[in-house]
């Protein structure tokens, strides 16, 4: 298999093999795999110090920041407090001068003291504790050999951990799933105890030994979960659950956060007492042998275990899953279920999960429940948009702030103080920061200190620039020294002045500015809108969006931005964006009216296509010629759309795994990924109100979008809109029949 190994990340080590419950359901004694049987009770010294000479070497050689150590069974707490040391003091010792370990035990609780968790206090081992919910509940498998309670006993373990002195270790519970027991029930007696988390485990099953399903429904785990759902998601979500918050964030684009859902590649691999290296743990629920690697710690590294086919099967992600799970839009929340119950004798491990229906039904359920919650308001909203747009530009200043830590010196440090005093007496500086080639200028500098590319601090510096246009658009009388090198002075948003090399200082005086160079040669611009003695200011159209050929943060469109325009081609270009607008707001008045309120800043570039870069929302490069009246509408309008889709992507996930599936494009005979057929229907549908051709080929790519695994939440939040906003304008074409 190709592609490189992925780590293990975590390690499940078996201290103890034996267990003191006779729990009908687990998987260790009761399913397919007994070699348990033939293994030590108790892990032995040698296993012990190879394991943690493995750990450290496989952690070394791949960098690892952090690796996760689970201590397990059987019950593990039946090694003994003397093993678990010794445990303890040998992952330690191995690991410090590498890597941070976090060391966890998972326990039944049953023989939890105050010895065991001085233990773990000492060596900050977190304790999670197994517990099917209320007496009832637990009791129906977690019992002894000769049938008495466990559930008075994990209680009191349950008291002990939550001590002031011990709480900081609790972990959380983990319940196994029975659809017998009463969901609400369940989850309530978990609540009760005020565990810091709660996982909720399906039983391990098979389609060779699917799991109980007392009313033959084939969505009744679904059902009981999204019981449970029900009652934490209205009751104001009081404790994090692993389940439902891995699918919500897998729904809005994020990654999976448990083993059991999602398409991450798996990173785990267990030890057992006798130090053989298995798979994980759960393949024993399909058959005798199934997490067998032939590997052991004493003769075999961790990166032996990591290459072994039935590992590397685990990691391929979307092609590791059955070929009808690749084609199925939850796939991506799901992620074709647990490895291990997609077992089916004389298939193997290629099959959707014996949890199919249920997978399926839980993230539908989930995503019907939160949408409206839970998508980007910026979606549907234009205005929270903008507000979001503004939102990152300031966050982006922040970020500068705190990466350069001192390395902008007095000059960074003086416009910085003065970028406060302008903000506390005008919008001055909001005005600036919502300037699109502002978010340009600070995405260089971070790159450029991120990079660690020589001289990155010095752009950084042109920060007094931006807070001398402040002043002055707010009028607020401040001295702003500005570091200028020579040449020109460009002033965002307002425009350049031809001014001497060297230091120069800028006040804001009634509608202008006072500039005083190096000596004390001073030019005053009396008004902002009118050229002349060495000022030229930045253009604007009749609906008031700068036409901004000055910039010098404006060229970085996929095609080169003009020069200055002259007079007489400004005028003309200026006309024919007017003439634009017009047409706009006749054919598609929604859609010029919100164009017209985003689209602040147009920057004549090369070519012919309208083009975004890598600007704040409302930049557009719109070419210098392209057609008549009528074509350059259209380029305004697909330049709109293009503009307001990367605005978007900015602020939320419209899709994930983009380019892992390739998807028919209506307009094409090559495939495409979902973002490209995204733009295209997106860009589509908007053209479709004001041309003819677009209609048809938007419909079958939205078609397409609502199948597609890849959408967010937010993604099928604005392919249901675009689909609205396409059903409009075919309405508005039908011309009503007379009669």
């Amino acid at each position: 298999m190709n592609g490189p190994l992925v780590p293990f990340r975590e390690i499940v080590l078996k201290v103890h093999s034996r267990c003191d419950l006779a729990c009908d359901h687990c998987y260790i004694y009761e399913h397919a795999d007994q070699s348990w049987r033939t293994r030590p009770k108790a892990i032995s010294d040698q296993a012990i110090s190879w394991t943690a000479l493995r750990l450290a070497e496989h952690a070394k050689t791949h960098a690892l920041p952090s690796v996760s150590v689970i201590l397990h069974g059987g019950e593990p707490l039946l090694a003994g407090p003397a093993r678990l040391r010794r445990v303890c003091e040998e992952l330690t010792a191995a690991l410090a001068p590498v890597t941070d370990l976090d060391l966890r035990i998972h326990t039944n609780g049953l023989q939890l003291s105050p010895r065991y968790l001085d233990l773990f206090d000492e060596y900050g081992v977190k304790v999670g504790i197994s517990l099917d919910g209320d007496r009832t509940a637990n009791d129906r498998h977690r019992r002894f050999a000769d049938g008495r309670s466990s559930h008075p006993l994990v209680l009191k373990a349950v008291e002990l951990l939550h001590q002031e002195r011990y709480r900081h270790l609790d972990l959380g519970l983990l319940c196994t799933i029975d659809v017998a027991n009463d969901p609400v029930a369940v989850y309530d007696a978990l609540l009760a105890l005020a565990p810091p988390r709660i996982d909720f485990l399906l039983p391990h099953a098979t389609w060779e030994e699917p799991p109980p399903r007392p009313d033959g429904s084939p969505t009744a785990y679904a059902e009981w979960i999204l019981a449970v759902f029900d009652r934490w998601n209205d009751r104001g979500r009081p404790v994090p659950v692993r389940l439902f918050e891995s699918v919500l964030s897998t729904l809005n684009g994020g990654p999976s956060l448990t083993e059991s859902l999602g398409l991450a590649p798996t990173d785990l691999v267990v030890v057992e007492t006798d130090g053989t290296l298995e798979q994980v743990d759960s393949l024993k629920s399909a058959y005798e042998g199934a997490a067998a690697t032939g590997f052991d710690v004493f003769r075999h590294s961790l990166d032996d275990v990591a290459a072994h086919p039935g590992v590397r099967v685990r990691q391929l992600g979307l092609a590791g899953v059955a070929e009808s799970c690749r084609r199925c839009p939850v796939v991506r929340s799901c992620g074709g279920g647990l490895y291990t119950h997609r077992y089916r004798a004389g298939s193997g491990f290629a099959n959707p999960s014996v949890y199919c229906a249920d997978l399926e039904a839980l993230v539908r359920g989930v995503e019907d429940r939160t949408a409206s919650a839970t998508a980007a308001p910026a979606v549907a909203d234009p205005g929270a948009l903008v507000a979001e747009q503004h939102d990152l530009t300031r966050v982006l200043l922040a970020e500068l702030h705190s990466e350069l830590d001192g390395r902008g010196g007095e000059p960074w440090a003086e416009a910085w103080e003065l970028a406060g005093t302008v903000e506390r007496h005008s919008d001055g500086l909001d005005e600036v920061l919502a300037h699109p080639y502002t978010r340009t200028w600070l995405l260089d500098c971070l790159d450029a200190l991120r990079a660690g590319r020589p001289g990155a601090a010095g752009p950084a510096g042109e920060l007094a620039r931006y807070v001398a246009a402040a002043a002055v658009r707010g009028r607020v009388d401040v001295p702003v020294r500005v570091a200028h090198r020579g040449g020109a002075l460009h002033l965002p948003t307002l425009g350049t002045v031809e001014t001497a090399a060297g230091p120069v200082e800028v006040r804001a005086t009634g509608d202008g500015f006072l500039l005083r160079a190096a000596g004390g040669t001073e030019r005053r611009v009396g008004r902002l809108d009118e050229e002349g003695a060495g000022w030229r200011p930045v253009r604007r159209g009749a609906h008031g969006a700068a036409l901004d050929d000055l910039d010098p943060h404006r060229d970085r469109f996929a095609v080169p931005a003009t020069g200055r325009l002259a007079p007489g081609e400004a005028a003309e270009w200026s006309g024919r964006l007017d003439r634009a607008w017009a047409l706009l707001g006749d054919a598609v008045p929604e859609q010029a009216g919100e164009a017209a309120g985003s689209l602040t800043t147009l920057t004549p570039v090369t070519g012919t296509e309208p083009v975004v870069g890598r600007h704040g929302y409302g930049a557009l490069g719109l070419p210098v010629a392209a057609g008549g009246d009528r074509e350059f509408a259209a380029v305004l309008l697909r330049g709109f759309r293009r503009a307001k889709l990367r605005a978007l992507l900015d602020v939320t996930d419209l899709y994930a795994l983009d380019g892992a599936w390739q998807h028919p494009a209506p307009w094409q005979e090559t495939p495409v990924p979902v973002s490209a057929l995204l733009a295209g229907a997106y860009e589509r549908a908007g053209l479709s109100a004001y041309e003819e051709g677009h209609a048809d080929h938007a419909e079958k790519a939205l078609d397409l979008l609502e199948n597609a695994a890849e959408l967010t939440v937010s993604g099928k939040l604005l392919v249901a809109g675009v689909r609205k906003e396409l059903c409009r304008s075919r309405d508005r074409s039908v011309t009503p029949s007379r009669g």
